[in-house]
């Protein structure tokens, strides 16, 4: 079947799918431009009605590298692929053509005969230098096929090539701007930004040897060529990676004749329709010149070949079963002569990797062979830094246990640190020196100098934790001394509180300074660092009496009460006052608030630097002596008032707890709250002269003598009712004070008089029952009986009734003798 066959076939496909990938050959292997049939295959794509809007990406290569693969996968075509199965040898003949599914605007890709291919033998490259040539000249994007393991070689990455076709491209044709994109198969190991400027290096020194007409002779490689490199994974090892990096790379084929789009610059571009006759003319002009020739591909042979020796005996070394063991254990720990026995595995595999190439080209069977150093070095590298890694943890475990073990022993922390780590620095040496390997170059430093930072960020971790417990004992020892009689100074405020505080602040500051200065000398720390954290405990103890001021200065109105109470109802030796009215309450009173107001003004302000104010002159003349304060009016306070402020004179807002606005609104507070207890106290002092002051006025006395003379000599001259009185007066003595009267009527008179008529009559028959009792009881000779006293109860109404008896200590007692009844009272006024 011919390529127009094939052509016609195709078509029918893609006219049933208007995606369709059916590939049809542009140049046949003798070099015949199949005219018919591209113009069968550009009517069926419907290129005539792109304009513009279209971009042609080719792939060139060494055979069977797996170029129509990658295009298959790449733009969803359906290139020929070589059957690996069946051996390796030619698949594409010429150069194919195809349209890209799914790719926006439409885009043709050409698939290339491999380069280097048995089947033309070594001669016949002329088919291969104009194809590469033409694929120059018609794309907008070349992709560059190529094994990863060719970078730096001087052949097998088409660079003689490419020079002549950059010098033969610019004498033949208006160059234009075309996108180089280098396709990195088999990606091994080593980075892409570590393989990218090679290339780029490469692709320069070419353009700039080329020799180039007088017109372009400055023009820089990127005003025609824009350089792209990508790299692949294996697709047989590694097919799902291969795939998936594939599609990423699709992406950028999108609207790749955009601005900044992969296609670059589109100057030249031939329309849509003109493309077939375009291709021909070039092709034309390149068959016609005969001059073309590329250098042998002797040096590629030996590139080929020594490549495979290199990857059998990468392959061997992989296998072997004293690596294999080698690099288990250096996963778990230290192995001991690590470098010796990785060294002789090695050298054992570049001693018949020598034995092998040696008939081989001499250049390339050491860049191979350096190749394959780079290689099982890269190889062996991660069981070396894990080695590393475990000497360097074990170091730093051991270092970690024997500071531990020095600090403890008492030893001074600069000198314990810098002895340990110095022994943990020599252990991991040793550990490197065992585990270097003759053939690698490889630099420990680094591995040394984090071991280093490791140590010395343990050091300063342990430095900060025993700092740390330093400054929190000593701060906790200021707490300690200092709470307690900060709060026990300001209970106590008077005109000494702050000067006490102030030296206690000064002899606890200094004692714990001085400890702490002298716990530091062991860390042997800067003169900066030290000062700061002693400072840092000064202002600790400094903030300690600060925070206890301003917590009693939130308690200072209960304080004052507290003050108040204790001055107001307790005598100077501290016993309880008793009121009896012969106080001098408005004095008492007086005392007891200037002295709250001194708790006042110590709490005002805090006084931790030795400089006067004004506040309890300030506090004294405005709430206590100030005679006229009552009487303001309500209008507002003026400026005369020296607590109208937010502020107190030479006292710094920072040092202020209580403004003169709170202390005026704390003692109005403060004498609202005491009022009810001078007000109990002047009721107990009118209560105790109610009860003193029993008899009438002497107004009253005097009275009833001159209006009573009359009646009193009546009695005078009748003894009867003298009798008849005295008897009356034993009976009034018994009942005031069987009936406590005095007390009665220290609750009033009122009160008094109710509850004396409800006790009179049970009282009066209690007192007969009681003689009618003694009465009966016979006399006995020589001697007198003694009635039982009266039961502390007395009863009201039938009931149980406990008055005030307690509050006095009266009591009356009925005898009887042989000479007859008599009654005899006594009391505590008596």
């Amino acid at each position: 079947m011919g390529s127009s066959d094939l052509t016609d076939i195709c078509l029918d496909i893609i006219s049933d799918n208007d995606d369709g990938c059916c590939s049809t050959q542009l140049i046949d292997g003798d070099g015949n431009f199949n005219v018919t049939g591209i113009d069968k295959f550009l009517k069926g794509v419907k290129l005539a009605e792109c304009g513009l809007s279209y971009a042609i990406v080719s792939i060139m290569g060494p055979q069977s590298s797996g170029k129509s693969t990658l295009l298959n996968h790449l733009f969803g075509t359906n290139f020929r692929e070589m059957d690996a199965f069946r051996g390796r040898s030619q698949t594409t003949k010429g150069i194919w053509l195809a349209k890209c599914l799914g790719i926006e605007p439409c885009t043709l890709v050409m698939d290339l005969e491999g380069t280097d291919g048995r089947e033309r033998g070594e001669d016949d490259t002329a088919f291969e230098k104009q194809s590469a040539l033409f694929a120059l000249a018609v794309s907008d994007i070349v992709l560059i096929n190529m094994w990863c393991h060719d970078i730096g070689r001087e052949q097998a990455a088409n660079k003689p090539l490419l020079k002549t076709v950059f010098q033969v491209m610019m004498r033949l044709f208006s160059p234009r701007k075309t996108t180089l994109m280098f396709v990195i198969r088999d990606k091994t190991k080593t980075p892409l930004e570590n393989l990218e400027p090679v290339l780029r290096e490469d692709i320069q020194k070419i353009w700039d040897t080329v020799p180039k007409p007088q017109a372009h002779k400055d023009t820089p490689l990127s005003e025609f060529f824009n350089v792209e490199v990508v790299a692949l994974s294996s697709f047989e090892e590694k097919e799902d990676l291969f795939k998936q990096q594939v599609a990423d790379l699709r992406q950028r084929f999108f609207h790749s004749i955009a601005p900044g789009g992969l296609a670059g610059d589109r100057r030249g571009v031939v329309p849509a329709s003109g493309f077939s006759f375009s291709a021909q003319q070039i092709w034309k002009v390149i068959k016609e010149n005969k001059d073309l020739d590329l250098p042998a591909h002797k040096v590629m042979v030996a590139t080929v070949r020594c490549e495979e020796i290199a990857n059998e005996k990468c392959i061997d070394f992989t296998r072997n079963q004293d690596w294999l063991h080698l690099e288990e254990a250096s996963q778990s720990g230290p192995v001991p002569g690590f470098g010796r026995k990785l060294s002789s595995i090695l050298g054992s595999c570049f001693f018949e990797y020598d034995a092998e190439a040696v008939y081989f080209d001499e250049g390339v069977r050491t860049a191979k062979r350096k190749h394959l150093e780079d290689k099982l070095l890269q190889l062996v590298q991660p069981a070396f830094h894990s080695i590393l890694g475990h000497l360097r943890s074990e170091a730093l475990e051991k270092f970690k246990e024997a500071f531990e073990k020095a600090l403890n022993a008492g030893d001074g922390f600069s000198d314990a640190a810098c002895r340990c780590k110095q022994s943990a620095l020599d252990v991991f040496d040793k550990g490197c020196e065992d585990s270097t390997v003759e053939q690698a170059n490889w630099d420990t430093s680094k591995a040394r100098s984090k071991l280093v930072r490791d140590l010395d960020e343990h050091i300063d971790s342990v430095r900060a934790s025993k700092l740390g417990e330093l400054t929190s004992r000593y701060e906790a020892k200021l707490n300690e001394a200092l709470s307690e009689p900060i709060v026990a100074l300001l209970d106590s405020a008077n005109n000494e509180t702050w000067p006490s505080i102030r030296n206690l602040l000064k002899r606890e500051t200094q004692s714990a300074v001085s400890g702490l200065a002298s716990d530091l000398s062991g860390f042997k720390l800067d003169e900066q660092t030290r000062e700061k954290m002693l400072a840092k405990l000064e202002n600790y103890a400094r903030g300690v009496v600060e925070a206890k001021a301003k917590e009693e200065a939130g308690k200072v109105l209960i304080r004052m009460k507290e003050r108040f109470t204790t001055l107001f109802s307790h005598d100077s030796d501290s016993m309880p006052r008793v009121w009896t009215g012969k106080e001098d309450l408005k004095a008492i009173t007086k005392f007891a608030r200037s002295e709250s107001l001194k708790l006042l003004a110590v709490l005002s302000a805090i006084r931790l630097d030795d400089e006067q104010d004004d506040i309890g002159k300030t506090l004294t003349l405005a709430l206590v002596e100030n005679k006229s304060s009552s009487t303001t009016s309500d209008r507002g306070l003026t400026l005369s008032d020296p607590l109208a402020s937010s502020t107190w004179e030479k006292v710094p807002s920072a040092r202020t707890l209580i403004t003169p606005v709170q202390c005026k609104s704390l003692w109005r507070q403060f004498q609202m709250e005491t009022e009810y207890t001078v007000s109990q106290a002047i009721a107990a002092q009118e209560a105790s002269r109610r009860s003193n002051n029993w008899l009438p006025p002497p107004w009253a006395i005097a009275a009833m003598i001159i209006l009573g003379f009359n009646e009193f000599m009546t009695l005078l001259r009748n003894p009867l009712y003298l009798c008849v009185l005295f008897v009356g007066y034993l009976v009034s003595k018994a009942l005031w004070v069987q009936m406590d009267v005095s007390n009665e009527f220290s609750n009033g008179i009122l009160p008094g008089l109710l509850s004396l008529s409800a006790r009179f009559v049970p009282t009066i028959m209690n007192m007969l029952s009681r003689l009618a009792a003694q009465g009966n009881i016979p006399a006995t000779a020589g001697g007198q009986t003694n009635p039982p006293p009266f039961s502390e109860n007395n009863f009201r109404g039938g009931m149980n009734y406990t008055g005030a008896s307690s509050s006095s200590t009266g009591s009356s007692q009925v005898t009887s003798n042989e000479n007859g009844t008599e009654y005899s009272s006594s009391s505590k006024d008596d």
